[in-house]
């Protein structure tokens, strides 16, 4: 059974810092491009960001580059999001999932999705 179990989620400053992680299980970890994707209250999904399964290729929505950073340790079968300079609008349920491939929309390859952990950036 896929399992991916998101955590490290929670309150935060404007211009704070959180590390998200998700745990995966029921796969071969190695072989997945893995992605990030949020959902703000009463929007619909964002994607974030996607890694390759070796962890060398990287890519990110305009909206969180140069502040968040994607990695994945395959030893560990985990994936991580650095989420620095938080902004309100960064507040949303944050997803991993894993993927059939790391090019084109994540909508199109996403295989199996996390239950979230809630990112809420306030003063």
């Amino acid at each position: 059974e896929v399992q991916l179990v998101e955590s490290g989620g929670g309150l935060v400053q404007p211009g704070g810092s959180l590390r998200l992680s998700c745990a995966a299980s029921g796969f071969t970890f190695s072989n997945y491009a893995m992605t990030w994707v949020r959902q703000a209250p009463g929007k619909g999904p964002e994607w974030v960001s996607t890694i390759n399964s070796g962890g060398d290729l990287t890519r990110y929505a305009g909206s969180v580059k140069g502040r968040f950073t994607i990695s994945r340790d395959n030893y560990k079968n985990t994936l991580y999001l650095q989420m620095n300079s938080l902004k309100p609008e960064d507040t949303a349920v944050y997803y991993c999932a894993n993927l059939l491939s790391y090019s084109g929309s994540y909508q199109n390859s996403l295989v199996s999705r996390g239950q979230g952990t809630q990112v809420t950036v306030s003063s």
